[in-house]
């Protein structure tokens, strides 16, 4: 299945950006990852991947891969629902505690559970 990974971590574009297509929102937060995805969905990409798949909250990490669908087809219902609960979902979170200021190497930990996270499930 072809398909577009939509990310705002530099080790996910690094590892799959020359197999995957690849849209990189470098120094774009959570929140805007998951708009562009929902803007995506509402072109009539499908969600391959849950935009909130692990139990790291979206007020602890700044980073967030998801993989949708290349073909663009209708607008796929199930896809929607998921992306804007997620995004409600996320903007609460975030609202009712930002993301902490982290050093380098607590945001280098991130990266690599995003991208251990994304490897699964590609």
């Amino acid at each position: 299945m072809k398909r577009i990974l939509v990310t705002n971590n530099p080790k996910v574009n690094e590892e799959f950006s020359k197999e995957i297509d690849t849209i990189y929102m470098k120094e774009k937060d959570f929140i805007k990852v998951l708009e562009l995805v929902r803007d995506k969905i509402h072109g009539g990409h499908k969600l391959l991947t849950h935009p909130l798949s692990s139990s790291i909250k979206p007020n602890e990490t700044p980073y967030k891969s998801v993989l949708i669908s290349k073909e663009v087809a209708k607008l796929d219902m199930e896809s929607l629902m998921i992306i804007e609960n997620s995004l409600e979902s996320a903007k609460k979170l975030i609202n009712d505690r930002k993301t902490p200021n982290w050093t380098e190497s607590i945001l280098e930990d991130f990266q690599v559970i995003d991208l251990s996270i994304i490897k699964s499930a590609i």
